[in-house]
């Protein structure tokens, strides 16, 4: 089982710390792809800060309305993330708006455990399929850091 609690939730936050090192980021490297046919770093950015908007915009009302999380389809919400990192907004910008959102995200987790925990299901179902682990937006939180891990080394590959 995996363990899940405030611990969580602060290592979450501390992906910010990595986030403001890509400031001093060449802005060459910043927009060109990762590999070929991958994102950017810009466009990376983009689609970790439009997950955590979507969390806070979408996810925790909908747990507060005793629903279960949905997850839209991944191809053409990440899109719109690509989209936004290519409109010409600034990487100091776009730093910003990422590092405001997740600390929006953080104090709301941190402030409504009860949002947190909550076991819901996620797209009807109700837990882990590689885990068995029952659903809760921290459990989501749990394998978003995995996510950001991803992402990180993937940037890192280029810089």
């Amino acid at each position: 089982m995996v363990s899940l609690g405030k611990e969580t939730i602060h290592r979450y936050k501390e992906f910010i710390e990595w986030t403001d090192t890509l400031r001093d980021l060449d802005d060459n490297i910043w927009l060109t792809p990762i590999a070929e046919g991958k994102a950017t770093v810009a466009e990376i950015v983009s689609h970790l800060q439009n997950w955590d908007n979507y969390l806070i915009n979408t996810i925790i009302p909908a747990i507060k309305n005793g629903e279960g999380m949905v997850f839209p389809d991944f191809d053409s919400f990440n899109q719109k993330a690509y989209e936004f990192a290519r409109s010409g907004v600034s990487k100091n910008s776009m730093l910003d708006e990422f590092k405001q959102t997740r600390l929006q995200l953080i104090e709301i987790l941190l402030t409504d455990s009860n949002v947190a925990a909550k076991h819901v299901t996620a797209n009807g179902v109700e837990n882990c399929p590689h885990t068995g682990t029952p659903y809760s937006l921290l459990y989501i939180i749990h394998e978003f850091i995995e996510h950001d891990i991803h992402h990180k080394n993937q940037t890192l590959s280029v810089i």
